[in-house]
This record gives structure tokens, sequence and C-alpha cells, in this order.
């Protein structure tokens, strides 16, 4: 199905309490734009049953009370009927505190203020068509790739722009392929419908429209990915320097072994080899590094 691939994308200006809501709640905001809206109590309703809640509880010292003065009294039977009526007016208001979430549904309801509110910044797996959503998909998964590296959260990259721009390219990437997708899907059903010879004519640069923006849009992401590339080249870099940086910190305990065993002599070259190592693992990270940067002014435009 269409849009299998992807969750909601929301506009990285909405406040992040609020992108998260609206994320985690894909279902409810389809039920929403079908037309669905969830019912809530009314004010006085509520209002009442917090007032008979509290009455209830105010009148439960007095009731047992009376009911412990009638028990010891030879009017013993009507405590015990009075017991049962106070036993019965408590299960029913239990019950009708049980029926509140399901007429007042208060998550749906919040949710639904929300989605109303900030109506236009969020787009659905619906608005994307197969294709649509499989371009999405890879921007996504570099765009992930990226914010989630250690080189990006050591500071390497350009950590803050990284956070800001890069949820920008999503939404205007999401944002270009949920148009392109409603075109698509209204110029399928135009042809659907059988095309006149007069109307043939304008059909096909209305295609090339549609195709060259799609190129656009691919090109933006495969120079995402390209980025995201650079990204992973300096993260392996990254985690080979960390791994020699910590057998070099071995070293003098492998020399003293072999002094001690008397074999110093047989050392080899390849542990002496590890601070080249780990010096040329250091250009490469650096290379790297560079490379994701000029890649980053690239994606600026």
């Amino acid at each position: 199905m269409p849009g299998q691939s992807v969750g909601v994308v929301v506009d990285p200006g909405v406040p992040r309490e609020v992108s998260g809501v609206l994320r985690a709640n894909a279902p409810l905001l389809s039920r929403f734009r079908a037309g669905w809206v969830p019912p809530a109590a009314p004010p006085a309703e509520r209002r009442r049953r917090g007032t008979s809640s509290v009455m209830l509880l105010a009148a439960t010292p007095l009731v047992l009370a009376v009911m412990a003065v009638l028990l010891e009294s030879p009017a013993a039977p009507v405590g015990f009927v009075l017991l049962g009526m106070f036993v019965l007016v408590v299960l029913v208001k239990m019950a009708s505190l049980n029926e509140l979430p399901v007429t007042a549904r208060p998550r749906e309801r919040g949710v639904y203020e929300q989605a109303r509110w900030y109506d236009g910044r969020y787009l659905l797996p619906e608005d994307f068509d197969a294709e649509a959503a499989a371009v999405l998909s890879r921007a996504q998964q570099a765009i992930g790739s990226v914010l989630r590296s250690h080189v990006n959260a050591e500071g390497l990259l350009d950590g803050a722009r990284n956070a800001v721009m890069l949820p920008e390219q999503e939404w205007e990437i999401a944002r270009l392929l949920a148009k392109l997708s409603a075109l698509r899907a209204e110029h399928r059903e135009l042809l659907a419908r059988g095309v006149a010879p007069e109307v043939a004519a304008v059909v096909e640069p209305l295609e090339r429209a549609l195709a060259n923006s799609e190129a656009a849009v691919v090109a933006r992401v495969e120079a995402l990915e390209r980025y995201a590339g650079h990204v992973g080249d300096a993260e392996r870099a990254f985690h080979a320097r960390s791994q020699i940086e910590e057998l070099r910190s071995r070293l003098p305990r492998y020399e003293e072994l072999l002094a001690e065993s008397g074999a110093d002599a047989l050392a080899v070259p390849e542990i002496e080899r590890l601070a080249e190592d780990a010096d040329a693992l250091e250009r490469v990270l650096r290379r790297s590094v560079s490379s994701a940067h000029e890649a980053f002014r690239y994606l600026e435009g």
C-alpha cells in the first residue's frame, strides 16, 4: 500500500512535544482526516460527576458511623439494609466513573485539538504514493544515519546545523513528494477516463513536468545520501581510530611482557606499526570529515 514505509512527517517549526504526539498517532490522524471527531463529555456532566464524587466521599464516615451504631443495637437489620444500599451506590458510582474515558476520550480529544491547530503542517503516510514513499524513505534513512552517528555527537560535524537543516530538508522533500503524489493521482485518473486527441498534445508536457519535478527531488535525496556516505566513512574511521588508540595504550604492557620473557628481540613489526596506523586513520578521519563538510555545503545550495 502507498506510504507504508514512512510515518507522519512534521514541519520542524512545530513544537517538539506536539511533533512527538503527531508522529505517534498516525492512525488517529487518518481517522480525523476521514471526518471522525472524538466525542467530549459536556462540561456540565463532568461537573456533576465531580460533585457527586465529593459528596459520596464526604458522606462515607457518617454512613459508616451510623451503620456501626445500628449494628450494635436492636435495629441491626436496618444497619444491614443501609450497608447494602451504600455498597450499591458505591458500585453504581464506580461504574459511571469507568464509563467516563469511553465517552470523553481525553487522549483522542487532545490529539484532535493539536491536529486541528497544526493542520497543514504535517503529512500522513497516505499523502505519498508508492514511488514517493520509497524516495522519502531513502531521505529519512540518510538523515537518520547522520544524526545518529558518533562523529556528529562528538562534534566532528556541525551538529547544530545538522539538527536544524536536516529536518528542514526532510520536511521540504516530503512536502514536494506529497504534491507530486497528488498531481500524479489526478493525472492517472484523467488518463483512465480516456484522453481526446486534441488533449494529447497537452498531456505530454504535463508528464514531462511531473518527471522533471520527481528528478529534482530525487537529486536532493541523492545529495543527502552522498553526505550520509561521507559521514559513514568518517564513522568507520572514527571507530577504527578508537580501537587503534586502545591498542596503543596497551603497548607498554606487551613490551614489558616481551622484555621479561626475554623475547623482546622477537617483537613483531606489526606491534610497532600501531602508531603509524593510528596516524593514518587520523588522516583518513580528517579527510572523511572534510568531505562531509563539502557535501553539507552542497546541500545548503
